[in-house]
């Protein structure tokens, strides 16, 4: 049996039924998920995921991005007696794994099932996530960075007591309440998501958050509630708020829980995934890098 997640995956979006990504490849991936949607949207989601997947939320533009409804969610996974959730962005094309130096596509299920057992050995994971393939260009990343911003496609331990807030830059805000908090945070690198740059598709809070000066709104707004700790700079031509090396001063350690023997485990632990050819490697390092599989078992990555 495919590898699958044990906690709870959400999808929050607004105006993207057209071509709403996440639930295009959880679907092909057969992941148990619920995309979460404002009412006046429940048919146009519905006729096009299956009703038997949407969540409607008891509100509709209010105005504030996507907080009200991410705050709903983890309400609701609180309220179905669930440990911790799933929440993601809408518009994420597939999950990969990081293999032989090279990125390859596979089961979105696989990733969140070994993200959370890695967090399922921890006391003081508060908030852990994928990180976006377009930032880990190179071929020399760790496992995971411990205590930074996770972005896009989260999983958080349902008992905080801190909640999504404000209105802008919510998942740098939410990082920056744990960590300051003493909590930890853990961005893994060993599996990505393909995330489409912000500002690039229509729907979702774009007319809303960013059009005209919502840009610099938003990086001086996360100043303001974070003095000392966020700046606002210019980066890749438009403003943007810029934590620097504050993230270097939350140097909470990762705690075991009681029991957990880390000697115990696995030296390398593929949780049964394999290989599989799915089309023609035309990029001969991947075909190189992958001699050893296909003399062994006849089957190789995309």
């Amino acid at each position: 049996m495919s590898l699958m997640p044990r906690f709870p995956v959400y999808v929050i979006s607004k105006g993207r039924y057209e071509n709403c990504l996440t639930p295009k490849f959880l679907i092909k991936d057969r992941v148990p998920f619920h995309i979460v949607v404002e009412p006046q949207e429940f048919d146009e989601y519905a006729k096009r995921y299956g009703a038997e997947r949407i969540l409607v939320l008891p509100f509709s533009n209010l105005g504030k991005g996507g907080i009200p409804a991410r705050n709903w969610v983890w309400e609701h996974a609180k309220a179905a007696g669930r440990e911790r959730h799933w929440i993601l962005d809408d518009n994420m094309r597939r999950v990969s794994r990081f293999y032989k130096q090279r990125r390859i596509t596979c089961s979105a299920g696989a990733a969140f099932h070994v993200a959370e057992e890695f967090v399922s050995r921890y006391d003081n994971i508060a908030v852990a996530g994928l990180n976006y393939e377009m930032n880990l260009g190179g071929d020399r990343f760790p496992p995971f960075f411990l205590n930074c911003h996770v972005y896009s496609c989260l999983l958080i331990f349902n008992s905080l007591p801190y909640r999504w807030r404000g209105r802008y830059n919510e998942d740098t805000d939410l990082c920056l309440q744990v960590l300051a908090n003493d909590w930890c945070t853990v961005l893994f690198n060993a599996f990505a998501v393909a995330k489409v740059r912000t500002m690039t598709m229509k729907g979702g809070n774009s007319d809303q958050l960013y059009r005209g000066d919502g840009r610099l709104k938003m990086a001086s707004s996360l100043k303001r509630v974070w003095p000392g700790v966020v700046d606002v700079d210019r980066r890749y031509g438009r403003p943007q708020h810029v934590v620097r090396n504050q993230w270097k001063k939350f140097d909470t350690q990762l705690k075991l829980k009681p029991g957990v023997d880390l000697s115990k485990l696995k030296r390398v632990n593929n949780f049964g995934m394999s290989v599989v050819q799915t089309s023609t490697i035309k990029n001969k390092r991947l075909r190189d890098a992958l001699a050893g599989d296909l003399s062994t078992t006849g089957t190789c990555a995309t």
